[in-house]
């Protein structure tokens, strides 16, 4: 039988006030989930809350950090979950700026690792413990279909999607014995501030108009549309889902069939 009742558990899901990160927490949240929202602006987490499903008696609230500081993630999880037990993290926070790999500064690496792989780290070893006393865990990483190709001019966020991508994988191996799942999904060009932020910088970098630029970008993904914040979301929840208990170690396209690889 398909189970997606997620009824009775706790959602943590970051960069949770616009895109992909509230369409997930939207979607959790229609299916029984407690949503804990994590993100840097307070008004926009305040806002963000009311619009999640709470007809089945739900307690959503949220978490003030910014993923720039890791050290005040972890004071923040870490008193989160000295009250409270998180059956479903969803690692999710915006990527790095676009620009070729030559013309990356080192600092900008150092940056996308901490924001990305190190603050991912911290807040799934701080969940991890509980999940094991549940027995029922579901770790889900939003990153990008550059995990499968590098994506051009995304120097450092491919670099940094392909190291999160083996972290994660490295985790489901350690962490599947104790009923947790950690799987990573990657979208495609999906509607959200990020493409339109893409799209600016590839509309002023080569003197395209932005619709020029966005018609070469969907002549590239056999969909011929952009994705939608919920499509992506759609993914997130079932691999939140008691029925995707057997689904681990994975990285999941969710890009119209844009990516040239299986």
């Amino acid at each position: 039988m398909l189970s997606l009742d997620l009824t009775g558990k706790t959602a943590l899901i970051g960069g949770s006030t616009q895109g992909i990160g509230l369409a997930s927490a939207q979607a959790l949240a229609s299916m029984g989930a407690n949503c804990v929202l994590i993100s840097r602006n307070e008004e926009k987490l305040k806002a963000a809350v009311k619009t999640l499903d709470a007809k089945g008696s739900q307690r959503h609230q949220y978490l003030v950090a910014d993923y720039a500081h890791t050290e005040q993630v972890r004071d923040v999880v870490a008193a989160f979950v000295q009250d409270n037990t998180v059956h479903i993290l969803v690692n999710n926070s915006g990527g790095p700026a676009g620009g070729p790999i030559t013309k990356a500064k080192p600092e900008e690496f150092l940056q996308a690792f901490q924001q990305h792989l190190i603050c991912n780290h911290i807040i799934t070893t701080l969940v991890a413990e509980g999940m094991k006393q549940e027995g029922y865990g579901r770790i889900i990483n939003i990153i990008s279909t550059s995990v499968k190709i590098p994506l051009k001019d995304l120097g450092v966020s491919n670099t940094i999607r392909g190291a999160v991508a083996s972290w994660a994988k490295t985790m489901a191996n350690e962490l599947g014995q104790y009923g947790i799942t950690v799987n990573n999904v990657l979208p495609g060009a999906t509607s959200t501030e990020r493409l339109a932020t893409i799209v600016s910088n590839k509309s002023a970098k080569t003197g395209k108009a932005k619709e020029d630029v966005e018609h070469e970008m969907l002549a590239e993904i056999p969909a011929r549309r952009f994705g939608k914040p919920e499509e992506i979301a759609a993914m997130v929840a079932f691999l939140a889902s008691p029925a995707a208990a057997y689904v681990n170690g994975t990285s999941i396209p969710v890009d119209g069939g844009r990516t040239g690889s299986m």
